[in-house]
Order: structure tokens, then C-alpha cells, then sequence
């Protein structure tokens, strides 16, 4: 990238979770495998693909309708219950994705507003960050996760919902309610808006920022460009993707730049 290259003044930010600040996308996909090899299915990434993003009854139910054949007793609570046994015992070592640390450190450090947003249940984001301080401390509780209450049912990724209430409620940001373009969203929400940067993994969460009216990174695993993942439509792209946190530049964004 030129050096000097403008995006425009970005003024808060705000960050996904899982599969973007941890590597927690690979204990779902460990733990799932783990519950379906007994019965010879596997959850590959044509699956998995389907599955980010989602709110968490969402994302199995959608999974379970690629196996019809398991057997009755391979319920959707069984499966949430099993996975959440497992998963609770991994989640104490998941650890920072490249670029992660780096990145949040550097803007708590100068002062730049920063939120998360995460489709996660608060228990499980308290699992997953608890033994995570050095990281999860600069968001000093500035946190939305899916259950909390601050987002209705049904308005999860994609919708824009979570992004704007972790925008107005804890980065003071006056965004208003509802998708960009809608006629009750106004100008000056607009604009405010589009001063936010969103850092997102999955397709359902690039989505949701640019209806929110909000720029955005695309951070996607590897394994979800193989398959020929991709965010569509043309007008819900993501401004920017990268192949790590670690390729950001904040200052293509008016954000201060690295101390070299």
C-alpha cells in the first residue's frame, strides 16, 4: 500500500471476537468434529461457512439440517449441551490472533474509543477472556455480547443492530437506530456512523456494519476464501480485507500510526 494512503478520519472502533481477536473459530470446529465422528460426519468449512455469524440456536440448527440421518437422540439441545461441555473445558487456553494484541493495545493507548461486539453469550465471553487481560482489559467493559439484553431477538448479525447499540450506549456515539438508507435515520446519524471502523471475520458481520453505515474490515480465515467465500452483495463489500490484524495500517484510516 502507498505510503500516505487515505481512507478517511475514522474516530471510534469497534471489534468482533471470535475468529478475529482469538482463536476460538477452531475449538467450535474441534469440538463439533469431535461430537459427529461417531457417526461418520464431519462439519467442513462449505458448512462452517454457513454457520459464522450467527446467533448460537441459529448457527446449530443450520448445521443439524446438513445431517438428517443422525440419529434421534442427536437432538439440538443434545448437541448444544455436549458442545458446550467440551468447549468449556478449552476455552481457559484459547489464545490472541496474530496482529490482535498489537492493534487493541495501540489504540487504548492513544485514546481512540474502542467496543466489542461479539454474538457470544456473556458466560462464554467471560470463559474465552477471562485469562485474556493484557487484551480484553483496554475494552474497560465496554462489551455487547448476544445475551445481554441490549439487542432484541431476531436482531442479530446481519442486521446492524449490535454494532449500533455498542456505538451509542458505550462509545457515546449519537447513531440512531435502524440500517443506513432506512427514511428515519438521519443525517447527522449518517454521519456519525461512517466515522466508526468495524473489524469483522465472518460474512454475516461485514454485512451488518455496512448496514449500519459503518466502514469495515474484512479479516476471514484462510480456509473461507478457499471455498470461495466472499462478502456479497457488491454493495455490502467490506472496504478493506486483509490477511491479518497484522497487515493493518491505522493511519491509512487518520488513526495514529505504530511507534517504529
Amino acid at each position: 500500500m502507498a505510503q500516505g494512503f487515505n481512507r478517511g478520519k475514522i474516530e471510534y472502533v469497534i471489534f468482533d471476537m471470535d475468529g478475529l481477536l482469538i482463536d476460538s473459530e477452531r475449538v467450535y470446529t474441534d469440538v463439533t468434529n469431535e461430537l459427529l465422528a461417531p457417526y461418520g460426519k464431519e462439519m467442513t468449512w462449505d458448512i462452517k461457512a454457513g454457520l459464522m455469524g450467527k446467533p448460537e440456536r441459529d448457527a446449530a440448527l443450520h448445521l443439524l439440517s446438513f445431517f438428517p440421518d443422525l440419529p434421534p437422540s442427536f437432538t439440538l439441545d443434545y448437541y448444544l449441551r455436549a458442545r458446550r461441555e467440551l468447549q468449556d473445558a478449552r476455552w481457559p487456553s484459547v489464545q490472541p490472533l496474530p496482529g490482535a494484541l498489537r492493534l487493541v493495545q495501540h489504540l487504548h493507548k492513544h485514546g481512540v474509543p474502542i467496543a466489542l461486539a461479539t454474538g457470544s453469550q456473556r458466560r462464554n465471553f467471560e470463559l474465552k477472556s477471562s485469562h485474556l487481560g493484557a487484551l480484553f482489559g483496554a475494552f474497560e467493559g465496554r462489551v455487547v455480547c448476544a445475551d445481554d439484553g441490549l439487542v432484541r431477538p431476531g436482531r442479530g448479525k446481519p442486521h446492524p443492530d449490535i454494532f449500533l447499540v455498542a456505538a451509542d450506549r458505550f462509545l457515546k456515539r449519537k447513531v440512531g437506530e435502524g440500517e443506513v438508507g432506512e427514511g428515519h435515520v438521519g443525517e447527522e446519524e449518517v454521519v456519525e456512523r461512517a466515522k466508526g471502523l468495524v473489524f469483522e471475520d465472518a460474512i454475516p458481520g461485514v454485512q451488518a456494519a455496512k448496514r449500519a453505515g459503518m466502514k469495515v474490515v474484512w479479516v476471514p480465515d484462510a480456509n473461507l476464501l478457499t471455498i470461495g467465500g466472499e462478502a456479497a452483495p457488491t454493495i455490502e463489500r467490506p472496504d478493506l480485507q486483509l490477511k491479518s490484524l497484522e497487515e493493518f495500517a491505522p493511519e491509512e484510516w487518520g488513526l495514529p500510526p505504530y511507534d517504529t
